[in-house]
């Protein structure tokens, strides 16, 4: 299957994000995942053939798993159903778009994280916290939390990095009612997932949600939703703490980059072919793991 590194939709001009490509309809967003992939916040020169479809059909479960209890933006994924010119271009949108409500996006990212993993890590080892919480001390990498906890970050413009920042920070810049409400609701949103997850196999260590403000005053779930770019998943049967852990996610890409030292900044680099098949089947894995259904979109 040929990877879709970017749409083009004659007289449309999309606003291109690391892997999405957003057109604005007015009232509306028609958000399109595409197979870019970034590492390190770098967008790669190739892509991940069908991770585009993986992480919209993920969202698509996720929302549909959700409803009843969060709101969210998902209005339709019907490509036949889209305005024209969108609707004339099934091959480049088809299972890979979403057509959502437009909201004033919150401007932090609400990360939860149910284990010792990654940047939180690292700052454990150093201070014994993670974003300003304190943590008992003795934990090893990986180790369950006693409880999930909530810790946002900063939204970065491409190229940069997103920063860490305490709770407190966060409700200086969305202010303390919203962030209550988001950090409630992340919370919830993760012990449910998680709760699933468990029940497929798999762990999820964290996640990130994103959330933003309709003209009514609503705060709704919006972006993607517990997905492989979003989210660690681990496989419960290989789970052991003290050591890195078996990722559902970019992991072979990270690691091949980290291998060849890239610099993490500048263009991305062309990645080998075995790298993109590995990476490709982990996404494919992924859906099948937690949805329970074979993934109908592969081209043999």
């Amino acid at each position: 299957m040929e990877t879709i590194l970017q749409t083009k939709i004659p007289g449309r001009k999309p606003v291109r994000g690391k892997v999405r490509d957003i057109y604005d309809l007015g009232d509306k967003l028609l958000i399109v995942a595409t197979d870019r992939i970034s590492a390190f916040d770098v967008v790669m020169a190739n892509g991940i053939p069908y991770k585009g479809i993986v992480l919209t059909q993920i969202s698509k479960f996720w929302f549909d798993f959700l409803a009843g209890q969060v709101e969210h933006h998902l209005l339709s994924d019907n490509v036949s159903s889209l305005p024209k010119p969108f609707s004339n271009y099934a091959q480049q949108l088809q299972n890979r778009s979403m057509l959502v409500r437009k909201v004033q996006v919150l401007p932090i990212e609400c990360v939860v994280r149910g284990y010792l993993a990654g940047s939180g890590w690292k700052e454990y080892q150093q201070s014994g916290t993670v974003c300003g919480v304190k943590l008992p001390a003795g934990l090893k990498q990986c180790q369950k939390l006693p409880a999930p906890i909530f810790t946002p970050s900063t939204k970065a413009e491409r190229g940069t990095h997103d920063e860490n920042i305490s709770f407190e920070e966060a409700a200086k810049i969305i202010g303390p009612e919203k962030a209550r409400y988001v950090r409630d609701k992340s919370l919830e949103v993760f012990q449910k997932a998680g709760a699933y997850a468990e029940s497929r196999g798999l762990i999820l260590a964290d996640t990130k949600f994103e959330w933003g403000l309709t003209e009514d005053g609503k705060i709704i779930l919006i972006d993607e939703v517990l997905t492989p770019d979003s989210s660690r998943f681990w496989p419960a049967d290989q789970y052991a703490p003290g050591r890195d852990q078996e990722s559902f996610d970019k992991q072979f890409v990270r690691n091949w980059l980290e291998e060849i030292h890239f610099n993490k900044s500048g263009p991305g680099v062309e990645l080998p072919p075995d790298i993109v098949a590995k990476t490709s089947a982990k996404y494919i894995e992924a859906y099948e793991r937690l949805t329970g259904k074979p993934f109908a979109w592969k081209v043999l």
